[in-house]
């Protein structure tokens, strides 16, 4: 740890040097943690260094993405816990860059903060870290922006970025999605990290929520990387929809070409309970429930109909208890739930 830097001024106007040197000091043994072939290169250096290993790929393709946690780190702050909302913001950005086909190679953070308390930065990296090791990504790299008078003492936001890879032959294209090809749903975990402005005004988190219900709206966001990256090499999936904000209607959708329309029957949708509850407690039309958040479908992958046996063999063999949400047909609506 650098002990030769330190402003006292600087200090005065609520900026800490020395606690950014001590967080980065408590948060290596979670980077540590990540380390896959390809790092090079520790935490603390200008900028995060990796080689690829490209052996096999014709044309490889950088595949990016980046997000952040969003309204949901109210809870976190609520509880006092930090250590699950690194997994979501990971989650949000690695499961749109598989939808590519692309695997994940390394991840960085960024950490706005009021006040940096080292313990607490090391907590939310510790989250981070967990995320990367369950999608086997590689965490190279970070920011930490103490902002006093921007952020509140006891406040901070989370976002991350993510850089994949994939040979260009093998990137996924919805223009192959044809109409009698089925719809394979991935169960999520809760609400993940969308729709949380409604969920914090519909409970009234801040005032009367009872710390069970916060801690369910808590889960962090499910990592879908492996089980996919293990079905793509067992099966010819065609394309694949990450349901974040705008639910079933928006993000369907983009996995079809034109003139296609997801058919899923509502009773065929597993629709957690979480969902129910928020539907009742907000008195919410289901139309915008499910044009809101994932109700209990996380991802969903499109495979040919011969190909649909098999691909429910692969991913529950990853423990993903997936199950036929619907058929794709020729239409204009993009989702039908009825």
């Amino acid at each position: 740890m650098n002990t030769n830097s330190h402003s006292d001024r600087y200090a005065e106007a609520g900026v800490d040097i020395t606690a950014g040197y001590q967080a980065v000091e408590l948060m290596k043994q979670h980077v540590a943690r990540t380390v896959t072939p390809g790092v090079m290169g520790g935490v603390g250096g200008f900028g995060g260094l990796f080689l690829p290993d490209l052996r096999g790929m014709d044309e490889p393709v950088l595949v990016s993405g980046t997000d952040g946690v969003g309204t949901k780190l109210k809870l976190a702050f609520l509880l006092n816990q930090h250590d699950t909302v690194g997994i979501d913001c990971v989650a949000m950005c690695v499961n749109d860059i598989v939808c590519c086909g692309a695997k994940p190679l390394f991840f960085l953070d960024y950490i706005a903060c009021g006040k940096n308390v080292p313990e607490r930065i090391a907590e939310i990296v510790s989250g981070v870290a967990e995320g990367c090791v369950q999608s086997g990504c590689a965490l190279i790299g970070g920011e930490t922006a103490e902002m006093p008078g921007f952020y509140p003492a006891d406040e901070y936001d989370l976002a991350g970025f993510a850089v994949g890879v994939v040979d260009k032959k093998k990137i996924l294209d919805r223009e192959t999605v044809r109409p009698g090809d089925v719809l394979v749903a991935l169960p999520s975990s809760g609400v993940h990290s969308n729709g949380f402005s409604l969920v914090r005004k519909v409970f009234d988190v801040e005032n009367d929520c009872p710390r069970e219900l916060l801690e369910s709206l808590l889960t962090p966001t499910k990592l879908y990387v492996k089980p996919v990256l293990a079905l793509l090499d067992a099966v010819n999936v065609k394309s694949i929809a990450h349901i974040t904000g705008g639910g079933f209607f928006e993000n369907i959708p983009r996995a079809l070409g034109p003139g296609l329309t997801a058919h899923i029957a509502r009773k065929d949708v597993r629709v957690l309970p979480i969902f129910d509850r928020i539907a009742e407690a907000g008195d919410i039309p289901e139309r915008d429930m499910f044009n809101t958040f994932n109700m209990g479908v996380g991802m969903v992958t499109i495979v040919s109909p011969e190909d649909a046996d098999r691909a429910l063999e692969i991913l529950r063999a990853q423990g993903e208890d997936a199950y036929i949400l619907g058929t794709v047909r020729e239409g204009a609506e993009g989702v039908v739930l009825a």
